[in-house]
């Protein structure tokens, strides 16, 4: 073959070297491929075969990971739960366990006690200077007091029926006796015009003047009868008959030597029986009023809607017309609780307290609720266990000994 030979400008004849090519099968997965675009078919057997072992040999090796695992995890599970189980057993026995024979004989917290309160500490010689006195108190039934709500109530309309009905009164008294006079004088005219002493028309101004005395005391009558009705709507059949009669009582009202209380139980409450006395608290809130029962109450308090009754106060009392009073009245019923005297109350923020011992020298501020009084002064409590030692005198002395001592730390702090 001639090629051209740089420099000469000339072709000349020189061998060709000629390069080996050999020819290699194409790659199996081209096969595979043109196998399937031909036939549309499986590829063989045989040819499969040398594809899966390498990986079944990967899907094998992650299987037995999965499976490691999910034993590890099943393990893990099982000793949880033994571990749960035999915490359950161990919680079990300790709580069936019997308490230790040493604290067999002591009694069980109370579940009203305060342990929040401070403990005051006084040795028995300082018990002793300030006059300190405890009782151990027992419960016991007592009568059951509702709480309910008091007004005390102007009472310019009684006084206003009061003196119209004595009005009243006068004018049909007046009337009663124009009209004997007016008969008498009729009878006279009429056996002297009968005697033809005087003249026929004297008799008959007479019959005028004794049947216009006539009306007008049917007129004063109806008008009696009219406000002893109007009492009795208004006040009920007590009152209304005291304002009729002018009875003491309703005396002592205009006078203002009682108030009238209208005392209004809550919704749904009710007494067994009328409740002959009542117990309110009076305006310093530091005491109890009682009230007397007079009748059940005409009408009810519109802002509570309950059953209302009619009780008088002592005019020294402090209460005064307008006033709104919360009052206690026996329900009927008993129930148990201890009965604690004002000497042995203190009041402290709010809120009233006792002393209970819980030591020889020691003893904790304990709430109680006063919602029970048996008197001005005295209280049934429930607050309080049966069997508990109460501080019966010089409570206030440990109340001062405590805030000494509050006071102290915070100057310590």
């Amino acid at each position: 073959m001639k090629g051209y030979v740089s420099g000469s400008g000339k072709f000349q004849s020189r061998p060709i070297r000629r390069r080996n090519f050999t020819l290699r099968p194409p790659l199996r997965r081209h096969r595979l491929h043109s196998a399937r675009r031909e036939t549309g078919a499986l590829p063989p057997a045989h040819f499969v075969n040398k594809l899966v072992p390498h990986n079944a040999n990967r899907l094998m090796a992650l299987t037995e990971t999965s499976w490691r695992d999910v034993a590890v995890a099943v393990n893990l599970l099982a000793c949880v739960a033994g571990i749960t189980a035999f915490t359950g057993h161990v919680r079990q026995a300790v709580a069936q366990t019997p308490s230790d024979k040493s604290d067999a004989g002591r009694p069980e917290p109370s579940r009203n006690a305060n342990n929040d309160q401070p403990a005051v500490k006084l040795t028995p010689s300082q018990q002793g200077q300030i006059g300190l006195e405890t009782a151990v108190v027992k419960a016991a039934p007592h009568p059951e007091q509702i709480r309910a709500y008091g007004a005390v109530l102007d009472i310019s309309r009684i006084t206003e029926l009061t003196n119209n009905y004595a009005n009243a009164q006068a004018q049909l008294q007046t009337a009663q006796a124009r009209l004997e006079v007016a008969k008498s004088a009729f009878d006279r005219t009429k056996n002297l015009v009968d005697s033809a002493a005087l003249p026929r028309k004297e008799a008959e101004t007479a019959e005028g003047t004794l049947r216009a005395d006539r009306a007008a005391l049917t007129a004063a009558e109806s008008q009696v009868r009219t406000l002893a009705a109007t009492a009795q709507q208004e006040w009920g059949p007590v009152i209304g008959r005291g304002i009729v009669e002018r009875a003491p009582a309703v005396v002592r009202l205009i006078e203002r030597d009682q108030f009238l209380v209208q005392v209004t139980l809550p919704p749904g409450a009710a007494v067994t029986a009328a409740p002959g006395a009542a117990l309110a608290q009076a305006p310093t809130r530091n005491a109890n009023i009682d009230l007397q029962y007079l009748s059940p109450a005409t009408r009810t308090d519109p802002r509570i809607q309950g059953l209302s009754y009619f009780f008088s106060a002592p005019g020294d009392s402090g209460l005064l017309p307008g006033m709104n009073t919360i009052v206690y009245v026996p329900s009927g019923n008993t129930y148990e609780g201890v009965f604690i005297e004002d000497t042995a109350i203190v009041r402290w923020q709010g809120r009233a307290w006792v002393y209970l011992r819980v030591g020889p020298d020691s003893f904790r501020r304990q709430p109680i609720s006063m919602d029970q009084p048996v008197s001005d002064d005295d209280y049934v409590v429930r607050d309080i266990p049966s069997g508990s030692e109460i501080v019966m005198r010089g409570a206030q002395v440990l109340l001062s000994e405590e805030a000494k001592s509050e006071l102290r730390g915070g100057d310590d702090d």
